[in-house]
Parts: structure tokens; C-alpha cells; sequence
């Protein structure tokens, strides 16, 4: 049995239906939206509008319109940092960052002069709430803060942060990179300015494709300018949404089959995929805890987390356990910082890193019983 448990960097399998929606554009369409009259491009035009209505579905965005696609939730990040930011402002994040939000965020301090306030969170990764309340200062232009933690799957307060960070009037940054597709996000309840979501993890779709939400109301500098296929005559970037930041041509077998993986998701039902991967959790934490010489990082209820779990042997180095772990049993976990130095600053594991296994949708109860017995093995051998 070959198992995958890696699915907070990538999730694996893709529901058929997303590979299946690639072919058929790659086969049967392979026009550019937005280029051409005939009935090919059109078709690919209404893929686009499609797959930008049922992600505002998911999302719970009235105008779909307001959703532009990126290759990335990295990329959707740096387009509002540096579309929104100037020389002088000061930006507050947290100390569970993703290097997509820290590495952006200190750049622009050395070019633009911006200042930067670090939240600190609690070992779980919990966000100190009135330490964040006391960061704020007139200057402050934007809050820019992770969902939940890759490393340590705790998930963010949001509706308490929008709150605070409105009653300052401050917008929010949202980084969706772990729970877009995986737990329930509505823009209108959480009161969100902009969401960065990726399509290759909990949305089940392909790499290569993600999407920033701009709340109406926000006008952000194009991250990159060219050709939009509309009102070809300007010289400048078009103001219109999506066009003014979706210049060159779009990945559309990507957004092919992000559409797909969209409607899976819909049909399935969020409240079902976050009940599962829930119970998944849960099973993996109780099974580790009752485990000698094993740490577990992060929160220990699952309803305050996503299905990521950090853990580390007493005895063993991450990476001899990933090895250990792919060579002996068939089994794929990830090791290391998981490009997320601040999380593990704040959990004190910096120089030593961290067994990440994150479960998905696909993932079976048997399947974390057998990685749970490998560890047991692994544990007994290295003793």
C-alpha cells in the first residue's frame, strides 16, 4: 500500500473528473479565452466565467468578477503586497507566516522602507489577541495574516481579526493557502479585504492555478502589465476587474481543471470534506500521543486546526524518519522548515525542523492506521 501524506503542499489524487476536464480542453478545445470570436475561444471563455462563478460559490463572493486568477496563492500574496504597500507604511503579520507573506513582506522593507510588526502566537500556534490589538499604529496600511499554519495546522481567529483590524481601518490580507477547499470560508461573514487562495491543495486542482480575491472598494497597482484580449487601444492596463490584473494569456487547461475540482468540491460538500479529514486528524493525534518519545506540535482539537499534524522522535531526525518512512513502508511525509521558518521560531523547532504528515479527502481511516504502525516500528528499532 502506497500512501500520501503530503497533501498540505500538493493534494493527491486529484478527483478523476479534474484530470478528465484537462484532457477534454487539451483534446477537444485548446483555444485562449478572451482571443478570438469563434466557437473554440468562446468555449474557453466560458470555462473562465464558469470556473470564476462557482469559485464565488464556494466563497460566498456576489460578483465573480472580483476574483482574478494567479498561478498561485505566492503569487496572489505579492500582487496585493506590492499593489497595495508604499515607501513608509507599516504592515502587521503574525509569527505563523508562510515564507509567501514573510519573504514579500521583508523584501519590501528593504526596497520601500515599509515597517513590519510580528504578532506572536503561542507554542500551538495561537494568535496572542491583544498583542495584536496593541500593534496597530496610525501608519498602518494592511494586516496580512495566514488562515491556518502549514506547519502546525492551527487555524486563525479571522472573524476576531477583520473586527480589530477594521475598527482601525485596516484592511486584511487573507492567506487561504491551507483551507481553501477544506474548510468553510465565507467572504461576507469573515469580513475579508483579500483572499489568496491556491487551486493545488484543498481545492484539488491543478498546479499552476490560484486566484486573489479584491473586495470592492480596493485599487491595487498590476502586479504585471500586457495584453488582456480587451480595450487593446489603452496604453495602460485596463481598470476593469478581472482584466487589469490578468495580463497574457491564462493557464486555461489549469483553470479547466481547477473548474472540475471546483464542482467536486461543491457536490461533495464542504461540511462533508472538513468532517472527514476531522475524523482523519483526530485519529493520527490519539495515535501519536499514545506513542513513547513522540512530540506533537500544535493544537491537540481538531476543530481548531486543518489536517496537518508536526510531530518528531526523540531519538531520530526528521529526515531519517521520512526516510525510514518512504523506504520501509511506501509512505510519503514532508520534513524540514515547510518554507515556514517563523512557525517553527515560534514552536522551537528552527534547527531541527518537523515530520509534517497532513492528510486529504482521499485519505482512509486504514491508511492512518498503517502510517501509525510504521511509526510504532520505527520507534521500536531506533530504540
Amino acid at each position: 500500500m502506497v500512501i500520501y501524506l503530503d497533501n498540505a503542499a500538493t493534494t493527491f489524487p486529484k478527483p478523476p473528473e479534474v484530470w478528465q476536464a484537462m484532457e477534454h480542453f487539451m483534446k477537444n478545445i485548446g483555444a485562449s479565452a478572451g482571443r478570438g470570436g469563434y466557437r473554440r475561444a468562446l468555449a474557453a471563455e466560458e470555462i473562465v466565467f464558469q470556473c470564476r462563478r462557482l469559485l464565488g460559490k464556494l466563497f460566498n463572493i456576489d460578483d465573480a468578477t472580483r476574483i482574478v486568477f494567479t498561478a498561485n496563492a505566492t503569487e496572489a500574496i505579492n500582487l496585493v503586497l506590492k499593489g497595495w504597500l508604499n515607501p513608509g507604511d507599516h504592515v502587521i503579520t503574525t509569527a505563523m507566516e508562510h515564507n509567501a507573506v514573510w519573504r514579500c513582506l521583508k523584501t519590501l522593507e528593504k526596497e520601500r522602507g515599509i515597517s513590519i510588526t510580528v504578532v506572536p502566537c503561542r507554542e500551538d500556534g495561537e494568535l496572542m489577541l491583544p498583542e495584536l490589538e496593541a500593534a496597530f499604529r496610525e501608519e498602518t496600511r494592511l494586516l496580512a495574516c495566514t488562515h491556518a499554519s502549514n506547519v502546525t495546522g492551527t487555524v486563525m481567529p479571522v472573524q476576531a481579526i477583520t473586527t480589530v483590524a477594521h475598527q482601525y481601518g485596516v484592511p486584511v490580507l487573507l492567506d487561504a493557502a491551507q483551507t481553501a477547499g477544506a474548510y468553510p470560508i465565507d467572504v461576507q461573514e469573515l469580513d475579508i479585504d483579500f483572499l489568496a487562495f491556491t487551486g493545488h491543495k484543498g481545492l484539488l486542482g491543478p498546479t499552476g492555478t490560484g486566484g486573489l480575491y479584491i473586495r470592492p472598494g480596493f485599487d491595487l497597482r498590476p502586479l504585471k502589465e500586457g495584453g488582456t484580449g480587451s480595450v487593446s487601444r489603452l496604453e495602460y492596463m485596463p481598470e476593469g476587474l478581472p482584466d487589469r490584473f490578468e495580463a497574457g494569456t491564462l493557464n486555461m487547461v489549469g483553470i479547466a481543471g481547477l473548474k472540475a475540482a471546483v464542482e467536486y468540491i461543491l457536490n461533495q460538500g464542504i461540511d462533508r470534506i472538513r468532517a472527514h479529514e476531522e475524523e482523519l486528524t483526530a485519529r493520527m493525534l490519539a495515535g501519536l500521543e499514545g506513542l513513547p518519545g513522540v512530540t506533537v506540535y500544535g493544537p491537540r482539537e481538531t476543530e481548531r486546526k486543518v489536517g496537518v499534524v508536526s510531530f518528531n522522535l526523540k531519538k531520530l531526525a526528521p529526515e531519517e524518519v521520512a526516510y525510514a518512512l518512504d523506504e520501509g513502508h511506501d509512505i510519503m511525509v514532508r520534513v524540514g522548515l515547510h518554507c515556514a521558518p517563523l512557525a517553527h521560531k515560534t514552536i522551537g523547532t528552527l534547527e531541527r525542523g518537523t515530520v509534517r504528515a497532513s492528510v486529504g479527502y482521499f485519505n482512509t481511516s486504514e491508511e492512518i492506521d498503517t502510517f501509525l504502525a510504521a511509526i510504532k516500528e520505527i520507534i521500536e528499532i531506533s530504540s
